[in-house]
């Protein structure tokens, strides 16, 4: 893959989008993206990513899917954040055929140790042995490493046959230096949030407190 001067830009939009989207502070983000041409010309496919929170503790892989829940925001902002992350991942497709490259039918980009890894693959995904979902479970394995004996007994058999039948596959890798991201974290609408919320919920009770004053004064 031979980068061109809007696809090093588009790297930079999807490093930052990716810190933007993030709540707190993180070790490494895996991402998968599969693009297809398949319907009336137009471009459909699937994305999922997770990090590792940072902490001395081990921690588990964190679905970015579970953001809006885990740290209070509302889900219709943060559909539209990736939603933009996913337009830019387009558009990296879209340069590549754009400048005369091959095609890639999916992507992992991986951002650890401050590095930016974005993996191309050419593999013809409709002609794939494997269903979307049993994608998704040997990605997880292979990427999140992830204990074998943490999946249930059907996708244990799943990562066993894939295991048995893997073949080296020809990728192109890209790798450079993480961006030096300056955007504000999404989290800090929240914070301001909650701190709206606790001033409030403060000068209530001092409004109780006055009035309170004032009722045992006419007693």
């Amino acid at each position: 893959m031979k980068d061109t001067p809007k696809m090093r830009k588009l790297y930079i939009d999807i490093q930052s989008q990716l810190f933007y989207m993030i709540p707190e502070s993180f070790e490494k983000i895996y991402l998968y993206t599969a693009i297809l041409d398949q319907v009336h010309g137009m471009p459909i496919g699937e994305m999922f990513f997770y990090y590792l929170p940072k902490g001395i503790l081990k921690k588990k892989p964190v679905n970015v899917y579970e953001i809006p829940n885990k740290f209070s925001i509302e889900d219709d902002v943060y559909s539209k954040m990736i939603n933009k992350l996913y337009e830019y991942i387009k558009e990296l497709r879209e340069e590549a055929i754009s400048s005369g490259q091959k095609p890639w039918t999916n992507i992992t980009i991986s951002i650890e140790d401050f590095k930016f890894s974005i993996e191309y693959d050419y593999e013809d995904l409709t002609q794939s042995p494997y269903s979307n979902y049993e994608r998704h479970i040997i990605w997880r394995y292979k990427y999140l490493q992830t204990d074998i004996n943490s999946y249930n007994k059907k996708e244990r058999k799943l990562l066993i046959k894939y295991l048995n039948e893997e073949k080296e596959e020809k990728k192109d890798v890209h790798q450079e230096n993480i961006y030096a991201n300056k955007k504000k974290k999404v989290i800090a609408y929240d914070i301001n949030k909650e701190l709206r919320e606790a001033q409030i919920e403060e000068e209530k009770k001092e409004k109780e407190m006055e009035v309170n004053q004032i009722l045992n004064t006419k007693k």
